[in-house]
């Protein structure tokens, strides 16, 4: 599903975000990716996204090397992936219905199956009640989970988030975690990249860490 075959990635100013990283991730696998801030995370969530591209070294994402996708690719491939952030990036002027509905606006779905889905999505994560309401009237972990049922509107094959923990309390942390948990339990690859060691070793899934820029554990899938 996923797979870095000797990626290395060096920014303009000369930084090295990774280094030679080789590891696989497998169709439905649920995997935490670790380390210290500025450890190389969020860079090889941007690979799997085609925000970056590696200095040098392959990325292969549902058995397509990213190399060979051009910018007009790009949103294709995003379609199959859904990305959760630390910080919501919610559009505060617009309602949670319509936060949720934008990628499949953008995509082109007609109006109903929009419907269908946007209350599918938010029914999952435990919000239909608020589909009218605007962010700012929803709590933190509320305001995630609109993030959450965004990213998985589009029911793509791979989930990737970002910290999606990082504001939250330890009790809201294992609600969204559980979330998580469901979603690959129906067959979604999930991917989460988190600092939080004390949560991650409860929930018993792989993990790879990195240290600067170094795959230094977890690379087999």
């Amino acid at each position: 599903m996923i797979t870095f075959d000797r990626v290395s990635k060096r920014y303009e100013e000369g930084r090295d975000a990774l280094r030679e990283v080789s590891l696989h991730i497998g169709s439905e696998d649920f995997v935490f990716l670790t380390g210290h801030s500025g450890a190389g995370k969020s860079t090889m969530l941007r690979l799997i996204m085609l925000m970056d591209r590696p200095t040098r070294g392959q990325v292969i994402v549902n058995g397509q090397d990213l190399s060979t996708v051009r910018a007009r690719g790009i949103p294709r491939l995003r379609r199959n992936i859904g990305v959760v952030f630390q910080n919501h990036r919610l559009l505060f002027d617009r309602t949670v219905f319509d936060n949720v509905a934008l990628p499949l606006v953008i995509a082109g779905y007609e109006h109903r199956e929009i419907g269908r889905r946007v209350r599918a999505a938010l029914d999952k994560v435990g919000l239909l009640h608020r589909e009218w309401a605007m962010p700012k009237a929803l709590s933190g972990g509320e305001q995630q989970r609109v993030g959450i049922a965004r990213a998985v509107v589009g029911k793509p094959r791979i989930l990737l988030a970002d910290e999606p923990t990082g504001n939250l309390d330890p009790a809201l942390s294992a609600e969204i975690m559980n979330l998580f948990e469901q979603f690959n339990q129906v067959g979604v690859t999930v991917l989460i990249a988190s600092h939080d060691l004390a949560l991650i070793s409860r929930l018993h899934h792989r993990i790879i860490t990195l240290q600067q820029g170094h795959l230094v554990s977890g690379g087999a899938g």
